[in-house]
């Protein structure tokens, strides 16, 4: 069943990763959107060449019309539809991991999270154990080198995402205090989130070296005996949903427990020899990714070098830790517009913090990626973030697209004149000052993020 239980989970996320995009695509890389794709095209042609083709793998050098690109994204959900079906498995997944590739190569700073790379690296892997056929049986079992080339990805995965937060030096992880602070600084607190963040400090001691344990010495029963290997999968699977309970991170938690998939009993087959040079190939381009995080060896020979690029570039193998550094604050911004330059109107997004009344949401598996890098560029000014001034000028234009990725247009008639962005400082309420008042935050004004500007007359 685990052929089975794979794939159909996998044609589930991808359809959510595209279904997703339906209302966001337009407004973050479409022809009026934040960051055009055409206009990325055409910079990265320009500079490089032909080369651009291969540094930048996508089908939208074919055309990057917003018609194509929605395009792309219709046809991601249909190829989805029809791995769930059991539909042409194989063609079905080669198209979804181009299609996504092509959508992840040209988001810019809207793609590229841990989670997209995740899904390509294990759509790109699940070639392995997609039978061929029109409607063939998913009850057949997958090769050996495909369920060990699983089992190693969930390995890296786990153990690279708790390596990071000890090889960064952080003091907030080293002293286990990190989860003082992660409940309420977290791009996208859950409900559940503001209970935990008030726990005891004992409790969040424990549980950061809780975090530890599964994420660096877990993973290592993966890759031992049945017993062990059930068992470090189960805990693997609390430990996501606990995360997931606390914290709106899209499919990643989903796809992570599907990985888990292959550590319990999994009947194999030999496989063909292409079967296993591609599998063989995938575990040691991993490994080696695995040892040079750790600075063995400091530096790769030029051919090894070259294929290491080509497999990230293309998604295949990828580096992965999130949180290697905690952030101990919250800095919110907050975009507002006027007409006259004095009395200003705040936009209000659709997920992110804003309104200190609001109640936290549950979102995923959806992303809003938008509100997603919005916490990204609260962590550094406007200049280090050159999309966030493309996000202010489309909103003195008055860009339909970009303005549904709010949850609401304060200037429905038209644009204002003057648009600026200010930042501040955001807590969670204690428990009194929420019975009192209902507010989820606390927040204080800590200053001018972007400048007033307007559009030249």
């Amino acid at each position: 069943m685990a052929r089975s239980l794979f794939l159909r989970g996998l044609a589930l996320i991808y359809l959510i990763a595209f279904a997703s995009l339906v209302p966001q695509i337009g407004g973050l890389i479409g022809s009026h959107g934040i960051l055009p794709a055409h206009d990325y095209l055409e910079t990265v042609r320009s500079e490089y060449g032909r080369s651009a083709y291969t540094l930048l793998p996508t089908l939208a050098w074919l055309s990057s019309s917003d018609a194509f690109l929605h395009g792309m994204v219709w046809s991601g959900i249909v190829l989805a539809l029809l791995l769930l079906l059991r539909i042409l498995p194989v063609p079905a997944t080669i198209g979804l991991y181009l299609l996504y590739l092509s959508i992840d190569t040209i988001g810019q700073a809207f793609y590229s999270f841990q989670w997209d790379a995740l899904l390509l690296e294990t759509g790109f892997a699940a070639i392995l154990v997609a039978p061929w056929g029109l409607r063939p049986s998913y009850r057949t079992p997958p090769s050996r080198i495909a369920v060990w080339v699983f089992r190693f990805l969930i390995f890296r995965l786990m153990l690279e995402s708790g390596a990071v937060k000890l090889l960064s030096g952080d003091p907030a992880w080293r002293s286990l205090t990190a989860l003082n602070y992660h409940y309420e600084t977290q791009p996208l607190p859950t409900p559940a989130a503001w209970y935990a963040h008030h726990l005891p400090a004992l409790f969040q001691t424990i549980s950061v070296a809780g975090v530890f344990a599964a994420e660096i010495i877990v993973p290592f029963l993966f890759l031992t005996t049945r017993r062990l290997r059930i068992a470090a999968a189960s805990i693997t699977i609390g430990f996501q949903l606990l995360i997931a309970l606390t914290g709106n991170y899209t499919f990643f938690n989903l796809l992570t427990i599907l990985l888990c998939v292959f550590l319990f009993d999994v009947k194999t087959s030999q496989g063909s020899w292409s079967s296993w040079t591609l599998g063989v190939t995938l575990i040691g381009i991993g490994l080696l990714q695995l040892l040079t995080m750790f600075g063995i060896p400091r530096n790769l020979p030029e051919p090894i070098a070259s294929l290491d690029f080509q497999a990230e570039t293309f998604h295949v193998v990828n580096h992965y830790g999130l949180f290697a550094v905690m952030t101990t604050s919250r800095s919110e911004i907050v975009i507002e517009g006027s007409d006259d330059g004095q009395q200003w109107t705040a936009y209000e997004f659709k997920y992110k913090p804003g309104d200190a009344q609001r109640r936290l949401p549950w979102v995923a598996p959806y992303q809003p990626r938008l509100d997603w890098q919005m916490w990204f560029a609260a962590l550094s000014g406007y200049r280090n973030n050159p999309w966030f001034s493309q996000l202010m000028l489309r909103l003195l234009q008055g860009s339909p697209e970009v303005a549904s990725l709010l949850a609401g247009n304060p200037f429905p008639g038209k644009p204002p004149r003057f648009v600026r962005a200010v930042t501040y400082d955001y807590h969670f309420s204690d428990s009194a000052t929420r019975r009192n008042t209902g507010a989820i935050w606390t927040r204080r004004y800590t200053g001018e993020y972007f400048p007033a500007v307007s559009l030249r007359q």
